[in-house]
């Protein structure tokens, strides 16, 4: 029997994709299943975009570019991120991935081993967790409160802190919660990081774009105090409705780009070049789409923080950003894993039980409005229905 070595037995997954396949198993044998689950928008990648894909491979860009990406896609990136967070981004700073996973893997990768601890959100996007077991270090979850906003607290992030503490990773707007952290709370985080110089930050910012309620995201590469140890993690996939496309980017600082343009040339090349130039033409073309996108994810907002608080032994707090609400299910009874299992099997609703993003996302679950408005109030109709039958005392 082949035997793996050790590292390869802690890697965890994202369940998602398990109740992704699930579903669709479900509706192949003709069950009318409403997905509320899968993180993606449901909207066609702009038209613009697409043609500028085509445009490349009919050019002739069939060969393999340089492993950091193409300069003028990397000179774009630069651009747009200086734009909107006011960081003097240079492209040689710039590394092209397919798919923001990559920038994690990479960065928790470098940081990670045996003897080194690592913070993350709780709940939080669950390969955080999984790529710090893969490395051997210990991972130490940052909990993300609703009575918080679910924001991370800067008080309760600094104290767990430690000498063997080396990189900490931040996510906002966030994944599962929806929460926005106030940039009062990341100026104190900032503030105290200035006694740990040597710890480096991942700032998850693949949301930022996906914001409500006039509210502003702040970047952790807007403090020219962090330049030199923030890995900025962003991409296409959410902002431009692009997840199959994988294309992500990240910003590293000096100390590290060349390190993780190696781990480019070892592990993927580069990035598919059509796809590339269809990324170019995303970030320089017209954004009325996006923009479009954003405003019809807040009005799906309304309508499920609406509706789901009507459901019986349900509380949903508002989301302030990305296209996911994390209601508290706690009063229903149900136990989260179970509930977003029964609601799958019996009511045709696709959700993911919180413990799916950590143990502190016991007494959750999430939902993705990233559906139609009449998909989702068919599918709160349904959860509603279960619950009133399945009803058990809290």
């Amino acid at each position: 029997m082949l035997k793996s070595v050790a590292n390869f037995d802690r890697i965890g997954e994202e369940n998602a994709f398990a109740v992704l396949a699930r579903a669709t198993d479900l509706a192949r044998q003709g069950r009318d299943i409403i997905n509320l689950g899968i993180g993606q928008p449901d909207f066609r990648t702009p038209e613009h975009i697409v043609e500028a894909a085509v445009k490349a491979l009919r050019d002739g860009h069939h060969g393999y570019t340089p492993a950091t990406g193409i300069l003028p896609l990397r000179e774009a990136v630069a651009a747009d991120v200086t734009k909107r967070t006011g960081a003097p981004v240079s492209p040689d700073n710039v590394v092209v991935v397919p798919g923001g996973k990559v920038t994690m893997f990479a960065a928790i990768l470098m940081f990670g081993e045996p003897g080194a601890d690592i913070l993350y959100p709780d709940p939080g996007f669950p390969i955080y967790r999984s790529m710090i077991e893969f490395t051997g270090a210990r991972p130490v979850p940052v909990p993300i409160r609703e009575a918080n906003g679910f924001a991370f607290s800067a008080e309760e992030t600094l104290a767990l802190i430690t000498p063997q503490t080396r990189l900490i990773i931040l996510n906002s707007p966030a994944n599962p919660t929806g929460g926005v952290t106030p940039k009062a709370e990341i100026d104190k985080l900032v503030a105290g990081l200035a006694a740990w110089p040597d710890i480096a930050i991942l700032s998850d910012e693949i949301y930022g774009q996906m914001i409500y309620d006039g509210l502003a995201h702040t970047s952790l590469l807007s403090y020219p105090e962090l330049r030199d140890r923030v890995i900025l993690l962003d991409g296409w996939s959410k902002t431009y409705a692009m997840t199959g496309w994988r294309m992500g980017y990240s910003i590293w600082p000096d100390s590290l780009v060349d390190k993780m343009r190696k781990l480019a040339v070892n592990c993927w090349s580069c990035v598919n070049a059509p796809s590339q130039w269809a990324g170019l033409a995303a970030l320089t073309g017209p954004q009325d789409e996006v923009h479009a996108m954003v405003a019809e994810f807040d009005r799906r907002r309304a309508v499920v923080v609406e509706e789901v608080n009507r459901l019986p032994g349900v509380s949903c707090a508002t989301p302030k950003g990305a296209f996911y609400a994390f209601p508290n299910i706690a009063a229903t009874g149900w136990k989260a894993k179970p509930l977003a299992s029964a609601l799958l099997e019996e009511a045709g609703v696709a959700t993911i039980g919180g413990p799916d993003f950590g143990v502190y996302g016991e007494g959750y679950i999430r939902l993705s409005y990233a559906n139609s408005t009449e998909n989702i109030r068919r599918a709160i109709e349904r959860i509603g229905a279960f619950l009133e039958k399945n009803a058990k005392a809290a």
